[in-house]
């Protein structure tokens, strides 16, 4: 059984045509709000499974968009793709050098019109397994957004799946003749047969094949399932009641193969035919075995029943090769043990229990099984490497050539084979004298055992290397994200569900499927630039801590002297590429700038109400509380600076009113601290506010933040009140070093021009 956490029979029922018995299934999943697209982890995952026997596969993929203003025409690219995620590129990047890339299939969902638009697809014969639906909006602007200040138009998709299963379809058994009847060309004749292991090739009959009218018949027969991105469907005509047959190299091992035989003849008329299946077996040779390895008596480095020489070794006797030849000649394949060993999520190495080196021959291939279908393997890269001992090759023009594959090795590899199964287009790998490492990446391996096929190859023929043997080193190894995204990329998990698959996020500019595509990467030295400008730009806050200190405002200083440093070294540590130093946890940093940040607008504009001590200290304290309360709750939020400012702007406003009225006189008096202090200080910090919210973006992040810094630093100089006038400058380092105090009186000052 394959459980599959997200997919719940909605609804079941059951029909009879002709003497056959169909079940449609219908299986649904929440709809997931779609997100534009600039990595991976944007695209909306969808993973479904698919029961045996199924002869209709029906998508319904709905597509929908609010119903605001800020919603536009939009268009939904949805992927398809069996056994594994869909691999895609929406942006155009590169790959990772040795890739494997084969494009995905995929349709596009119009949203211009009307606020949701639904679509069908159909797939007649679908292969049983796991399927995989990702959708996407187009590329992403890369504006930052402020939380708040803009409202996104949702957009949603959900897919749903509708299936047709036949439940007593007919089971060819290999080597008997079945009797079968087509009723009509509406109806068309669906039966399986199983794929037994080792088997070398199948090989499909029709016989007999006459109509309801005794003449001669025309039938098309389809074997094999329908897979995508990739369908290797066999299809054959067959005319007259003459024997037909179908023949494949290589079947999937261990399967069952759907056969669909239809009629192309008179709408009203029935056909009669005879079905045969036949297979060739491999009779496999092995290396060595488990219990060889289990074995106490013996050791690894022992020779190999049926190898050359022990693993290691790089000479080979002239009589034990001639007997290890014979031996060869009587199997079609030798087979290596390999362990497979689960080291975390999406994380499996394969071991060889005869060490990594591995003898390949020529006459028969040297097979290694690569175990990928537990289900939960298809969400990472699949990274194979050859390293050929060139001293264990005594020819110099003879080669070893590989295929990688899945569900049935390749038996018989030569200069013309193109690496390919009955039902898969493998992946070739060479190594000689000349290019002794070879390396090949599966980007999301589909689910399914795989194998590695290795024979050695010779310019002049088999026969020039009947008694050759090399020693090629696999490695295999299945890793979340191939070289781990490298320097300037992050692995992250993403999860659909119960299903686990991994993705790389870029920074710096850098960009592909492992971020190793450089064309619009920043240099060493814009990534110095970005970092000195978004940590030196907070300096800026020393003219407003140094005219803090110097009205007395020492409260305040303080809280300017906090936000300067948490915010140069959480944004020394917040950098995308190479000059990155993080004196702390970056969450601890993060949140102490965002803190810094609040606080310090919250404690400006209460000093420049200059309401009582006591009061203007109680509020500092109980705002700073429920500030860094806010934040725990959403760091992001717009309200969690827009609140305090606001309430403290209406406190401002209140005690402004209040001195006025008492005084019967604007306040503040003065027209110079309102033209020279105060309108300076308000339009730097409406220009600082408009920067943060409307534009910054990935690209110019670094110097549209840096001018974020410079502007709210200025503005705190520009916007801090005058001293009292009873106290002199500097006047808090006078009490450093006095030994008494002189009474004065310090009551609350309110005739000083402000």
């Amino acid at each position: 059984l394959q459980p599959v956490l997200s997919m719940l029979p909605a609804t079941s029922c059951t029909l009879s045509f002709a003497d056959s018995l169909y079940v449609s299934e219908y299986f649904s999943q929440s709809a997931q709000k779609l997100s534009f697209y600039s990595w991976y982890g944007n695209a909306k995952l969808f993973h479904f499974h698919v029961p045996e026997d199924t002869i209709l596969l029906r998508w319904l993929l709905q597509a929908s968009r609010g119903k605001g203003p800020e919603c536009t025409d939009m268009e939904v690219t949805v992927h398809f793709r069996y056994g594994a995620p869909p691999v895609i590129n929406p942006l155009g990047t590169r790959f990772p050098a040795n890739a494997t890339v084969r494009p995905s299939y995929n349709i596009s969902i119009a949203l211009s019109g009307a606020a949701q638009n639904t679509t069908f697809v159909n797939i007649t014969t679908p292969a049983a397994g796991h399927w995989f639906i990702a959708a996407h909006l187009p590329e992403a602007a890369g504006r930052i957004e402020v939380k708040g200040f803009s409202i996104p138009c949702p957009y949603i998709f959900q897919a749903d799946m509708f299936v047709l299963r036949l439940t007593d379809m007919p089971v060819l058994e290999p080597g008997v003749t079945m009797p079968q009847t087509i009723v009509s060309p509406a109806k068309p004749l669906h039966a399986k047969v199983f794929v037994p292991k080792h088997a070398a090739g199948m090989r499909l009959e029709l016989r007999s094949c006459v109509t309801s009218e005794r003449k001669a018949c025309t039938v098309r027969v389809v074997l094999g399932s329908i897979t995508l991105p990739q369908s290797f469907q066999r299809i054959v005509t067959c005319v007259g009641n003459v024997t037909c047959s179908l023949a494949l190299d290589s079947p999937p091992w261990e399967k069952w193969l759907q056969i669909m035989v239809e009629s192309l003849g008179a709408a009203n008329g029935s056909v009669s035919l005879m079905m045969v299946a036949s297979f060739t077996a491999c009779r496999p040779g092995s290396s060595s075995s488990f219990l060889s390895f289990l074995s106490p008596n013996q050791s690894q480095t022992s020779p190999r029943p049926g190898s050359a020489v022990a693993a290691g070794s790089s000479a080979v006797p002239a009589g034990e090769a001639s007997r290890n030849v014979s031996k060869q000649r009587s199997f079609c394949l030798q087979t290596q043990p390999v362990v497979r060993e689960d080291l975390d999520v999406v994380s499996v190495r394969y071991r060889l229990l005869n060490g990594p080196s591995v003898p390949v021959g020529s006459l028969s291939p040297t097979l290694l099984l690569l175990n990928l279908n537990t289900g939960m393997d298809s969400g990472g890269s699949l990274v194979v490497s050859l390293l050929l001992n060139k001293t264990s090759l005594s020819l110099a023009n003879a080669t070893v050539a590989a295929c990688v594959s899945a569900a049935s090795p390749v038996l018989s590899l030569n200069a013309t084979q193109n690496c390919s199964t009955a039902f898969f287009q493998g992946y070739p790998l060479s190594v000689g004298t000349s290019s002794a490492e070879a390396m090949l990446i599966v980007l999301y391996p589909q689910t399914d055992v795989w194998f590695l096929s290795l024979q050695l190859l010779c310019p002049k023929g088999q026969g020039e290397c009947k008694a050759t043997e090399a020693k090629v080193t696999v490695f295999a190894y299945l890793t979340p994200c191939f070289n781990d995204c490298g320097p300037y990329g992050q692995c992250s998990l993403l999860r659909r569900h119960g299903y686990l698959y991994a993705g790389c996020s870029c920074k710096a500019g850098w960009g592909g499927w492992s971020c190793t595509d450089d064309t619009k990467a920043q240099s060493v030295g814009v990534q110095n630039l970005a970092t000195l400008l978004l940590t030196l730009s907070n300096l800026m806050f020393l003219p407003a801590i140094t005219v803090a200190v110097h009205r007395c405002y020492l409260v305040e200083a303080s809280v300017y002297t906090y936000t300067m440093f948490f915010s140069t070294f959480y944004h020394a540590c917040d950098q995308p590429g190479v000059a990155v130093m993080c004196i702390m946890d970056y969450d601890t940093l993060q949140y102490c700038d965002f803190l810094g940040s609040v606080v310090s607008i919250w404690v400006t504009i209460l000093c420049m109400s200059r309401v009582k001590k006591i009061q203007k200290y109680v509020l500092f304290i109980l705002g700073t509380l429920l500030i860094a309360m806010s934040l725990q709750l959403d760091r992001r939020g717009v309200w969690n600076m827009m609140g305090p400012c606001l309430f403290a702007l209406v406190i401002m406003i209140a005690a402004w009113v209040h001195h006025g009225v008492k005084r019967k006189h604007c306040y503040p008096p003065s027209w110079k601290r309102w033209v020279f202090y105060l309108l300076p200080g308000i339009t730097l910090a409406f220009i600082a506010i408009s920067v943060y919210a409307f534009m910054e973006t990935n690209e110019n992040y670094y110097y549209t933040h840096s001018i974020w810094h410079v502007l709210v630093a200025c503005s705190v100089a520009f916007l801090l009140p005058p001293r009292d006038k009873h106290k002199k400058p500097w006047a808090w380092s006078q009490k450093l070093t006095c030994r008494y105090q002189i009474c004065q009186n310090d009551r609350e000052e309110l005739y000083a021009v402000t």
